[in-house]
Parts: structure tokens; sequence; C-alpha cells
């Protein structure tokens, strides 16, 4: 058996997030993560090895509801997801902390407000060297300091589409975004979103990681993917089990923090049950699996026949005109962003177009995401079948998004492209996984009380999107990190306190 103060599963944005946290504790951490560092390679930039072929994407599958099988696309590597996200860091807006009434249905709440989490998201845009602006969105929450860095400027065809959106009288902003652009073109004139980061032009949960390995009392593990965790009669999670590169093994830890995924983490949950819990580790509620959300999203797509869009990397514009209302009785519609510059290779490979007609359209495009909350379901939902994953994804709201693809088909036509192409996103692209293991004030309808504790088990904490109680409609990475944070500090602050807990060196 191998001892440490604290294993971390997991080095994603959870994981990597609360290991810089708890770094400077002094406590020993062991970071166990299943895949290995991504090493900078020629297929880094190929769009045809990253959209075509899946050079990086696991091979797994899962099953659906209707029991059919299908390959998800996650990434198990040191930074996980992170490592191919488009570096999008956007707060929550302030009501999405609170209940809020959807076209389909009314979502929960937090047992958290903004104001409480707010420190928290600015520590973590200091770490990644957020790049934003401020006041130009009127949904913008409050903020206790500025962004760190500037901005990351509009290229001329986007400058322009900014211009046409503004002539709308809409609000378009700049995206907040994790990217030394200088640095990031140094690997090739390429988008960053959808394509892995291998030379730090792109902070992502690596780059979190590493603030942490900089401490002597941190170690990661990789190549190692836990396979079950075992609590005792009092609760207390004291072995986990794994599979290295040199077969089983068991570990143990005075602290253990799940941080696999909204998936996995769930996965690993029900796998671990035992006679005392036979719907497995922390399901006293049977909340663990439940209330899956996966944003609704699609690409829209706006062309001129006659107009090229020279830009190389797009990403910088964003829209929340729609975020809170303008749908039906004024519902919330959803956020609207750029997507990394689509081009020919990437939309032949992802739309099944002949490769000239892909290539044409691409040349004239301006790509937009377009994204609408899932709202939390109970019956959308992770189980297991066999020793494999069943996912139940139950998308809700779609109304919703139905509504927001159609108005940005109308401010893109208004703004000069009068061809519009829209394609939604299915489950097999992970767009922003969450849910899992909510947490909540109350044991009998949540996971982990609001700091991430398990409810079930005194040292057992998640540290990934699992935890979130809804999906809001922007992106969650710096949410889960701010999360992660705020979990950290408590660990630091309370069980860390007490001498006894780290072992000695």
């Amino acid at each position: 058996m191998t001892q440490a103060d604290i294993i971390i599963i997991g080095s994603g944005m959870g994981g990597a997030m609360i290991a810089s946290s708890l770094a400077p504790s002094g406590a020993r951490i062991l970071i166990l993560e299943r895949g290995e560092r991504l090493a900078p390679s020629p297929q880094d930039r190929d769009a045809d090895a990253i959209f075509r072929t899946g050079h990086f994407r696991d091979q797994e599958q899962w099953h659906d509801g209707a029991d059919k099988p299908f390959s998800p696309g996650n990434y198990y590597m040191v930074g996980g997801n992170s490592k191919f996200y488009g570096a999008a860091l956007i707060r929550y807006r302030a009501e999405d902390f609170r209940p809020i009434a959807h076209l389909g249905g009314t979502t929960p709440g937090w047992p958290i407000s903004y104001d409480t989490l707010e420190p928290y998201y600015a520590q973590a845009e200091t770490l990644f060297e957020v790049r934003g602006r401020t006041g130009e969105d009127p949904t913008e929450p409050w903020r206790s300091a500025p962004y760190p860095q500037p901005a990351i400027a509009d290229e001329p065809d986007i400058a322009r589409f900014r211009q046409a959106l503004a002539a709308q009288g809409l609000n378009p902003s700049a995206i907040p975004l994790a990217v030394d652009l200088d640095r990031w073109a140094e690997g090739g004139k390429t988008t960053w979103d959808g394509h892995p980061g291998t030379n730090g032009g792109k902070r992502d949960g690596e780059h979190a990681l590493d603030t942490a390995l900089a401490h002597l009392n941190v170690e990661l593990r990789t190549g190692t993917r836990v396979t079950r965790l075992r609590a005792g009669a009092d609760g207390t999670v004291n072995v986990v089990e794994a599979i290295g590169r040199d077969g089983p093994v068991r570990l143990t830890a005075r602290i253990v923090i799940l941080a696999a995924g909204a998936v996995q983490s769930a996965a690993l949950l029900l796998r671990s049950a035992d006679e005392a819990r036979p719907t497995g580790l922390a399901n006293r509620s049977d909340q663990v699996g439940r209330n899956f959300m996966n944003h609704n999203c699609s690409a829209v797509l706006g062309l001129h026949p006659f107009r090229r869009n020279r830009a190389i990397y797009q990403k910088t514009l964003m829209l929340n005109d729609f975020y809170l209302e303008g749908g039906p009785q004024n519902a919330p519609l959803g956020n609207v962003q750029m997507l990394g510059k689509i081009t020919g290779p990437i939309l032949a490979a992802t739309s099944g177009l002949p490769r000239p007609l892909a290539y044409w359209i691409a040349a004239r495009s301006l790509d937009v995401y377009v994204m609408s909350e899932d709202l939390p379901n109970p019956e959308s939902r992770v189980t297991l079948r066999g020793d494999g994953i069943r996912l139940n994804w139950q998308r809700s709201n779609m109304r919703a998004h139905a509504a927001l693809v159609a108005k940005v088909r109308t401010v893109l036509r208004r703004a000069g492209c009068p061809i519009t192409l829209a394609k939604a996103f299915d489950r097999r692209t992970p767009s922003h996984q969450c849910g899992t293991a909510r947490m909540g004030d109350d044991p009998a309808t949540s996971v982990t009380d609001p700091l991430g504790r398990c409810h079930d088990h005194p040292n057992l904490f998640i540290a990934d999107a699992s935890l979130l109680p809804t999906s809001a409609a922007v992106n969650p990475a710096l949410t889960v990190a701010a999360l992660a944070l705020r979990s950290g500090q408590h660990i630091r602050d309370t069980i860390l306190r007490d001498a006894s807990v780290v072992a000695p060196a």
C-alpha cells in the first residue's frame, strides 16, 4: 500500500485547480491520471487528424438510453478535455445561481450565490492570465478586479462583423480567453478551438497542474486508472484501487478528491458499491449519476457567396443579448459566441460534404457557436451496463435552443450573410458535461455539500463539473476552476489546519 495525505483522481480542470490550491499546504499530494502528457506532434495542427480520424480521442464506447453503442469523444490525458477546449473562461451570470424560468422548465438555483464564488473567479482568472474587457456585455456580473490582460483583438473581418452587430442595436463583447496569442501562433497559424495545446500558448488544466507540481510535495502518476473506492463502516474512504503500469495497486490517503469528470466520477461512485451501500458510494440520496446535463449546442454558419472570411482564429466575440431574455414569453435563450475558424478540412470531416464544397463554404463563412441551457432532469442519467457506462441523456429546453438558432440566423442575414446553415451537436461531442453529483444543503436531494464534500463520506470531496446544480448557458470551465479553488481553501483552512492530518515526511 502507498500512503499520501491527499489523493486527487483526475488532472482535468477541477483536479488541476484543487491541486494548485492545496500544493502550498505541504501535504503530500498524489494525483492519479489514467492518460499521459500530450507531447508536441505533427497532428497538433492537422485538421484531418483531429476532426476526421480522431487521432487524439479515446476509442472507448458507451451505450445510450436505447443501449446502442456510441463513441463519446472524450480525451484522457494530463489536463483532460481542457487540452482541446476553446479557452473561453466566462463567468456564470449572477442570475444563473438563482432559479430561472425557461421555456423548458424552471431551474432549481444553487446553494451558493455569485457573490460567494466571485473571489475565486478572480483568482482563477489571474492564474490563467485571462484576456478580456469589461463594460460591453449588459449581462456581465460585478467584478472585484479587472481582467489580468487586455482582450485579444478582433481580426479585420470579425471587427466588421462586430460593427454589423452593433448596428442592429446588439451588444457584442470580447470573449474572455486564456490564450497567449503570440505563443500559440508559434505552433502554426490555426485556431486553438478544438486543437490541443502543447506549446503553452493555451492556458488549460495542464497549465494549472504545473503550478502544483512546482511544489516538491506533489506527485503526478500517469497511466493509472482508478477502478474502485472502498469505504469503512464509518463512511471514510480508506482505499483507492487502481490499475497502473505494473498492474493493480491499492492506495490510501486521509483525503480523497474525485475529479474524473461528470460521467466518469459518477460511474466510479456507482462501481464502488458494497454490501453496506448497494447503490454506490455517496449515493444515499440516489442522486449519483442523475441530472446529467450537456449544453444544447449548434454551429450556425453565415456566408456571402462573394465575400471571403480571412480570419485565422476568429474566436474573440460573443453576444449575450438573448441570454436572460428575448425568447417567447421573453424567456432566456442562451449564449452566442464565435467558433474557432472552421476550415475546409474541418467542415469536410464534420459535415460529410464533398471537400470542394466544404472548402468553398469555409472560405466564406462566419462560424457561430449557439449554446442554450440544458435543464436538470433526474431521469437524464449515468448508470452502469456491466462494468461499462450507459448514458441516457434526455435533452431539455430544446424549444429555447431552436428559438436562439432562429434569432442567430436572422442576425447573420442582417449582418450581410444571405446564406445560413445550422447543425446541432450530437451526443458524441462532449459539450460541457455536468451535474451528476450535484451540490446542495440537503443530503436527501444532493451528493455533496456546497464545498464539494460528500454528505456520506467525511473525507471524500468532488471537484469537477459533477457538482453543478445547473448548466447555465456558458462554458463551465471557469466555474469548475473557481469551485475547486473554494473547496481547496476550505480543506486548507479546516482539515489541514490540524497538523495531525498531514503525515510526516
